[in-house]
């Protein structure tokens, strides 16, 4: 069981970083004793924290830019909000370790332990993320590297639920994209239900939030985890950026257009038609209308052309002697 802290190392640090340092170069020999101290928004801006055993800190927004915490104890730390900027935490042991929201702009996490450790919405990109060890210390090694995807990685290899839950995904789910004002809505539900009662699985993404760049992602990221698209081009007006941003950077990816009568596309809608995955748009007089050959025209295509997509010949593969 493992105690608290080490008073005379807490005092230490409280004095301030540079008489902190001075204490560790001095005494090169003591690895530092600062289990479960309250450290929560302390300045450690440069301080030497390396080796030292922080086990279950509150680091909660601390200063730990440019600190070195290579080979540190931070397991079931919390270090949420925290400035990790430039930091070095090579090889630390982050098991159980809260960073949310921490800022890792230009950090250092190469050959860190990592499983269990939380880490949404993280602030910057790294430095160097290779070799993050996934695994706990029961199992063998296994290394990725990219921290916010190492314990997603880990549920593939570990969690049979959650294989058969992407797998899913990927076989059944539908985005389905268009303009989401009040009288396009209704369309728009009405296709999700459908697709829902047919055992899909709907994905409605509002366009009605201005256009952004993580708009744009967003997109991306749910055409990549979509079986086809439905794409509901009658008065258009966010729609065409997505789709100008999904269709030439997703091959394959089916797109059935869908247009009420008395309609025109957009004067560029030619552009999105020349791929061979955008079907011929789908007119319809009404939302009866629409439901009632949905299944046919829509659901029917569009698997049709995914198989045949799925069946275009693979790129060849030379063996190398």
């Amino acid at each position: 069981m493992r105690g608290q802290y080490n008073p005379s190392h807490l005092a230490v640090l409280q004095d301030g970083v540079a008489a902190w340092n001075v204490w560790r170069a001095q005494r090169a020999d003591v690895k530092p004793d600062l289990r479960a101290a309250d450290l929560k928004k302390i300045d450690l801006h440069g301080a030497n924290l390396r080796s030292a055993d922080l086990y279950r800190a509150n680091l909660w927004k601390a200063n730990l830019s440019g600190t070195d915490l290579s080979d540190a104890d931070l397991s079931s730390v919390t270090m949420n909000g925290a400035d990790l900027r430039d930091a070095n935490l090579s090889r630390a042991n982050l098991r159980f370790a809260r960073l949310v929201g921490a800022n890792v702009a230009n950090a250092t996490f190469s050959g860190a332990h990592v499983y269990g450790c939380s880490v949404w919405n993280l602030i910057g990109a790294p430095k160097d993320q290779t070799d993050l060890v996934i695994t706990p210390p029961s199992e063998a090694p296994i290394a990725v590297d990219n921290i916010e995807v190492a314990q997603f990685v880990y549920l593939l290899l570990t969690a049979p639920k959650i294989r058969n839950v992407v797998d899913t995904v990927g076989k059944k789910a539908v985005l389905i994209l268009g303009r989401f004002t009040p009288e396009r809505k209704v369309i728009l539900n009405a296709i999700r239900d459908h697709l829902r009662a047919r055992q899909y699985i709907p994905i409605l993404f509002d366009f009605e939030v201005p256009a952004t760049k993580d708009v744009h992602e967003t997109v991306l990221t749910l055409a990549g985890l979509s079986r086809f698209i439905v794409a509901d081009i009658s008065d258009p007006k966010s729609i065409p950026q997505e789709l100008t941003a999904v269709v030439p950077h997703r091959p394959s990816l089916v797109v059935v257009p869908l247009l009420q009568s008395g309609l025109e596309p957009w004067s560029m809608f030619s552009y999105i038609q020349r791929f061979p995955w955008v079907l011929p748009i789908r007119e319809y007089t009404d939302l009866a209308a629409l439901l009632r050959l949905f299944d046919e025209k829509v659901i029917e295509q569009a698997e049709r052309k995914v198989v045949e997509q799925l069946s275009q010949p693979q790129i060849a593969v030379e063996r190398l002697a």
